[in-house]
């Protein structure tokens, strides 16, 4: 094939590698190199790696890098950056190696996603060692590499080095201030990260989506809302991140008014057919504030559905005390072919505990290792802990414990102490108060629960014994809701 005509043909495939089409054609380009000879060019393979990190085909493309021969510095970049966007991210740093190993001396384009790969997966020690290799080879001057050291910085939680860098830019865009941003709501700095956030020339619904989650997750929920109505002032349109995180704030806050003002923003939007995330945080929402009715609504309503949003109604449902209903969407969920997960157990055996569905939970309890492979962890036995000392198995729900692969926590004594003390096995109330002593004996709680079961037996000795023990402990206040 003549010069010209393999240029034609480079031409031809670069078109088809930069169409609209490439995400359903990239097997078929690839023959086309093979058929042309092409699969040794450095410059077609570099774009054909790039288009398959963007269309997240990471393995397609790491077994089109393995079976090229003479790799130059062009395709490592492109590799080690399509792992530095997609894990495993180690794969960044071992491919890296490789290129060293090979004698291939990085530049600007290699160093800024490796050590974007570091920050990924947090590790300091790793990126410092980059950083020293940009000093050596005078990249320092490159924004987009400074910018990626105070990303590493701010994903390490160090916040000191990362402001060092920051403070010596000349040049800082909206991004760079949105990684400080994060970085220091992060650590939980949500002060100086609000002092940051007003220092700010640009703001992105990024910036103001930051800052609100840091508030959120902080406990400052007001805060959180009244940012929130600010940014919807300014006239930012809220995002998919936005909505998933002020969702639970208006619950917890008991703002229904803005939460249904969401919905019907989302649903002008048509913002469930693009993210389904968002009809769950409505579904979860809903449920929180008890309106199963609009919850259900919503949950009708998603064309597209996951684990999550099954678990969300199913939650829901036991957390307002309709276990019946509950369990009956558990079983259109399993019906309908999707997959429960762990989560959707805690759900379902709420919803059992609830209805007092004994049998459907010893069932459901027994189908998570058999039917579905899953891991039995404490909050599980917890929940039929629950559902039998409701249903006054208390020698059943006791020997549960007993056989549990794990040690019973606090919780699970204290299920099982209200469920003795409900059906008057006093014998084993005593035992299960002094199981609660023994794991926290800090709690005055525990003591008074033990003391009230002595005296409730007229042993009065064993009263004042446990009055004795308890000198030293500090007991808390009683409080009201009551203003």
């Amino acid at each position: 094939m003549s010069k010209t005509t393999t240029q034609a043909v480079e031409k031809k495939l670069l078109r088809l590698l930069h169409g609209g089409q490439s995400r359903t054609h990239l097997r078929e380009i690839h023959a086309h190199f093979l058929r042309h000879n092409l699969h040794h060019s450095n410059q077609l393979l570099s774009h054909f790696i790039s288009i398959c990190t963007s269309l997240n085909q990471l393995p397609y493309a790491n077994l089109v890098f393995k079976h090229f021969k003479n790799p130059n510095i062009f395709l490592f970049n492109s590799i080690i950056k399509g792992y530095s966007l997609h894990p495993p991210f180690e794969n960044s740093v071992k491919l890296f190696s490789l290129m060293r190993n090979r004698g291939i001396w990085p530049d600007e384009f290699t160093l800024t996603p490796l050590l974007k790969a570091c920050a990924n997966i947090r590790e300091l020690t790793l990126g410092q060692g980059v950083q020293k290799i940009v000093f050596v080879l005078g990249f320092w001057r490159f924004g987009c590499i400074r910018v990626s050291v105070v990303e590493l910085y701010c994903e390490c939680g160090k916040m000191d080095d990362a402001w060092k860098v920051f403070d010596e830019m000349s040049h800082r865009d909206v991004i760079i201030w949105n990684l400080m941003l994060h970085g220091y709501c992060r650590i939980g700095d949500v002060g100086t990260g609000f002092v940051l956030f007003r220092r700010m020339g640009e703001r992105t619904v990024v910036s103001w989506n930051t800052m609100i989650s840091g508030l959120a997750l902080s406990g400052r929920d007001k805060e959180a809302l009244g940012l929130f109505n600010e940014m919807c002032d300014e006239g930012l349109e809220p995002d998919e991140a936005s909505i998933v995180t002020i969702l639970p704030v208006c619950a917890r806050s008991g703002e229904v008014e803005i939460g249904r003002w969401i919905h019907s923003y989302v649903k002008s939007k048509e913002l469930y057919r693009s993210f389904v995330s968002i009809g769950n945080a409505l579904v979860d929402f809903y449920c929180k504030c008890g309106d199963l009715e609009n919850a259900f609504a919503v949950f009708q309503d998603m064309p597209n559905k996951n684990v999550i949003t099954w678990n969300a109604m199913i939650s829901g449902l036991a957390f307002n005390g309709e276990g019946d209903h509950g369990v009956i969407l558990f079983e259109d969920m399993v019906r309908g072919g999707m997959t429960p997960n762990k989560s959707t157990f805690v759900g379902v055996l709420a919803c059992c505990a609830h209805a007092g569905l004994v049998q459907k939970g010893r069932e459901y309890f027994a189908s998570m290792s058999v039917d579905y492979h899953l891991k039995v962890q404490l909050e599980h036995y917890g929940c039929m802990v629950d559902i039998l000392g409701r249903s006054a198995c208390v020698k059943e729900a006791f020997d549960l414990i007993k056989t549990m692969p794990m040690k019973p926590n606090a919780a699970l004594w204290g299920a099982l102490l209200s469920a003795c003390r409900t059906h008057g096995d006093m014998d084993l109330a005593e035992y299960a108060a002094r199981q609660l002593v023994d794991l926290e004996p800090w709690n005055s709680g525990n003591y008074v629960l033990l003391s009230n079961i002595y005296a409730e037996n007229g042993r009065w000795d064993e009263v004042e014994k446990l009055r004795v023990l308890m000198k030293g402990i500090k007991k808390e206040p009683g409080q009201s809701l009551v203003r």
